[in-house]
């Protein structure tokens, strides 16, 4: 099958960006990456590049077929604005509502593909409860629920900063879009509490902002009830609630990240849960289906990788095969509910979702 993919630039070279551009290079495309400042050890070509100088983002991106962002969200408009012009396939991370909504406006008029939240949750989570929804004839609720945990936690927060401080602060305090009762409307994150059990371990969930991605433009008029929340350990929302309400932290979110990174760094060990489930009607009979997955580190490369690295990372990377591959549509908007699961899974990047080595997809 011809490719429509075969160069690549992957923007940001932290550790997912570092991850999504390794993957991509071992499933057999040609990979640059590039940063403002680039270090070494690197397996593919790297560049220093600064995306906020138009001209030399252009000038990089004229030999390639695609870009990936996996900078901060505050960069995406400007790159996916240039990637559209230039006439590239463009695919982010973002969890940033505001963000992703301008992108989408770029999208009309796009000769390419623009394919934005593209990781774990926006982004999998998506495909996972579309994928259940399509069982019923009738859907009473669709409940999307994602954590990125520390699997032997310390301390009454019971968490860890594996991820980005300034996603995490957005998603905790930025108003969260919802379908309830077959209304759509924005509610307030850290609130609807819920008790959770997976494997027989309780937890908590609580809405938190930008996970639901664009569901609720796809099932407006088609469920009673559509929300999303993140998976935490029993506790974690009144504490955070009392850190950025009752501390008044919420106005000043770069100094609540520089706190909470300092208090609870990174760990080695940690732990991803997906739990989404729909509930209707499947004929005339009332019926709830699950797809609940407990992730781990994976050795990729013959390194260990964090469960937020490879979840977040092969869930683009999987996306990146599906364009290229002709699985997706060439150009214009790429939801990532209108992803087919079962063709996600059987990419060399999906199959890391069914406890599967990366590679091949006929493996």
């Amino acid at each position: 099958m011809t490719k429509r993919i075969h160069r690549i630039l992957v923007l940001g070279l932290g550790k997912i960006g570092h991850l999504v551009a390794e993957l991509l290079h071992q499933t057999g495309f040609e990979v640059v990456g590039a940063d403002l400042e680039v270090g070494t050890g690197f397996s593919f070509p790297t560049r220093s590049l600064d995306v906020t100088d138009t001209a030399v983002l252009k000038n990089e991106l004229e030999n390639c077929d695609a870009v990936i962002s996996c900078l901060p969200y505050w960069f995406n408009v400007e790159v996916a604005r240039v990637a559209v012009f230039s006439g590239l396939h463009y695919f982010d991370l973002t969890e940033d509502v505001a963000t992703t909504r301008e992108i989408i406006a770029l999208a009309d008029s796009s000769r390419t593909v623009v394919a934005p939240q593209c990781g774990l949750a926006p982004g999998f989570v998506a495909i996972a409860g579309s994928f259940l929804a399509g069982k019923f004839a009738k859907i009473r609720s669709i409940k999307l629920r994602v954590g990125a945990l520390p699997k032997h936690p310390i301390g009454q927060l019971g968490y860890a900063f594996n991820w980005s401080p300034e996603g995490v602060v957005n998603e905790y305090l930025n108003d969260c879009e919802v379908i309830e009762n077959g209304v759509r409307k924005w509610v307030s994150s850290m609130e609807w509490l819920e008790k959770i059990f997976i494997d027989g371990l309780q937890l908590e969930a609580f809405t938190t902002s930008g996970g639901i991605g664009t569901m609720c433009d796809t099932y407006e008029g088609l469920v009673e009830n559509l929300d999303y929340k993140s998976i935490r350990y029993p506790g974690h929302a009144a504490l955070m609630n009392f850190f950025f309400h009752e501390l008044l932290l919420r106005e000043d979110r770069d100094r609540a990240g520089n706190i909470l990174v300092n208090a609870k760094p990174p760990v080695s060990e940690d732990v991803v849960y997906i739990h989404v489930s729909v509930e209707g009607w499947i004929g005339n009979r009332l019926s709830r289906e699950e797809f609940v997955r407990t992730c781990l580190p994976v050795s990729i490369g013959g390194k260990q990788r964090r469960a937020i690295g490879w979840t977040t990372a092969a869930s683009v990377c999987s996306v990146v095969e599906m364009v290229s591959s002709g699985e997706l549509p060439e150009k214009g908007l790429v939801r990532q509910e209108n992803i087919s699961l079962e063709k996600f899974l059987a990419t060399s990047n999906g199959r890391l979702y069914d406890g599967r080595p990366h590679g091949t997809s006929q493996a």
